[in-house]
Formats: structure tokens, sequence, C-alpha cells
């Protein structure tokens, strides 16, 4: 267990970002997989709209999230 004050704010602060970031991550999941099983313009638009707030927070990398989005736009169209 940490002593010093800032490593225990430090452990406070990194599970409460591990927990959204986790979340941020399955709900992009989510929506990767519902257009991957019913491809359509509402599911795809859905997923663009998570894998963009999950590059923009850091959670997924810019790169993956430009291949996610060319495979899914492929696949939909």
């Amino acid at each position: 267990m940490p002593i010093i004050k800032s490593a225990k704010k430090r452990v406070r602060s990194s599970a409460r970002k591990r927990q959204l970031n986790s979340a941020r991550r399955r709900s992009v999941k989510e929506a990767v997989k519902q257009t991957r099983v019913a491809p359509s313009a509402e599911s795809l638009k859905t997923a663009f709209k998570a894998l963009d707030k999950a590059a923009k927070r850091g959670v997924v990398h810019k790169n993956r999230v430009a291949r996610l989005k060319s495979r899914l736009a492929k696949l939909v169209k």
C-alpha cells in the first residue's frame, strides 16, 4: 500500500480512469459487433461515433480506429 499522500491519490485516480476506460472500450466493442452482425447505415453511424470518441479520449489508438472504420464502411457498402 502507498504511504505517500500523492501515491494514494494516484491509486484512486488510476482506478477511476481504469473503470471509465474499460466502459468506453466495451461500448466500442459492442458498437463494432452490432455493425458486423447487422450491417446498416444506422449501426455504422453509431459505431463511428463510439470509435471517434474513444480515439479522442485516448482509449483506442487513432490508427486502429481508422482501420476499423475503413473495414466497417467496406462491410456496409
